[in-house]
């Protein structure tokens, strides 16, 4: 007799694993990265943060002149004050005076 109910055992077990791996479907959710806006509002304040080191460095070098220079730092300062306008929305933080008039801005299309 106990060696029917561990026979019956070993069955149910192997059809519930059976069962877990061929039937049950995992949501795609639980495998995908969970990101917020505001991580990604993160990663982007610190990519542009990243890109005016890299101009001013490319600018000392001598790599641009003084023109093309000020033109991207104020494109690049005009989107991190965006950025960091979206962020203060989405955090309900009091808005500085500069990314309220960013917030006002339209940004330029190309």
């Amino acid at each position: 007799m106990s060696n029917t109910a561990i026979l019956c055992a070993c069955i149910l077990l192997a059809c519930a694993t059976i069962l877990f791996i061929f039937v049950i479907e995992p949501d795609a959710s639980d495998s995908a990265p969970h990101r917020s806006k505001l991580d990604s509002l993160l990663e982007r304040r610190d990519t542009i943060y990243d890109n005016l080191r890299d101009l001013r460095f490319e600018h000392r070098a001598g790599k641009f002149s003084d023109a093309d220079y000020e033109e991207m730092r104020q494109s690049l300062e005009a989107e991190a004050a965006r950025v960091l306008a979206e962020m203060d929305q989405l955090t309900g933080s009091v808005p500085t005076p500069a990314t309220r008039q960013a917030m006002q801005k339209k940004p330029r299309t190309s």
